[in-house]
């Protein structure tokens, strides 16, 4: 029952629930979509605006040629083709971590690379949403998106340091292939959603790229 609450008070906040379900039910109707559907955006997926950020880090691994170190993901709710299926090594930030030690964490777990020495890093957190239809598939939910805090790499060991298919700490495979790729190409690479993160890298550490 949605007019009243416990002890005969106005429970305002079904009421409001109430319209506003009233108005998706005639939208979603005069557009074909069955009830249950709705039920099922309605209650269990919040609204897209009120989902928070997924702390990550990323970083650009740079070789001595100057070129950087990219992945291409097995899987995921966010590809769409193979050609953009790259990136670079990014993952989360575990609660109360320090976004250089992450940086670090995450870059052997996904590469078991650690033979390596900052260059550099963005000051601000770089931001992307994911499309709304990837909502409920990618992080159960919880994320609208992510903000990134990226560092510059150079890799000082031997490509055979390099090890995807084994990746440290006993983690899954993130990537089935890998190379080194000139900075200023990565951004055409990357699903298309991420670019605009992935151009702003590509300025920021150019000359890091440079011969």
């Amino acid at each position: 029952m949605h007019g009243a609450a416990r002890g005969g008070r106005p429970d305002l906040f079904g009421r409001a629930r109430s319209a506003l379900d009233s108005e998706r039910e005639d939208r979603y109707a005069s557009a074909g979509a069955p009830t249950a559907a709705l039920e099922r955006r309605s209650y269990l997926v919040p609204p897209f605006e009120s989902l928070p950020y997924r702390p990550c880090v990323g970083t650009a691994v740079f070789n001595r040629q100057h070129r950087v170190l990219i992945g291409r993901r097995i899987d995921g709710p966010e590809h769409v083709d193979a050609t953009h299926a790259w990136q670079m090594p990014q993952g989360g930030v575990d609660r109360g971590e320090d976004p250089w030690r992450a940086a670090l964490r995450e870059l052997y777990e996904e590469t078991n690379i650690r033979s390596v020495e900052k260059l550099g890093e963005i000051e601000k957190q770089l931001c992307y949403d994911i499309p709304r239809e990837l909502i409920g598939r990618a992080w159960k939910g919880k994320y609208r998106g992510q903000c990134q805090k990226w560092y510059a790499l150079r890799f000082t060991g031997k490509d055979s340091e390099i090890d995807i298919a084994h990746p440290a700490g006993g983690h899954d495979p993130e990537f089935a292939e890998w190379r080194w790729e000139r900075l200023e190409n990565v951004p055409e690479l990357i699903v298309p959603f991420k670019r605009s993160v992935y151009e702003r890298v590509a300025a920021e550490f150019a000359k890091f790229a440079r011969k």
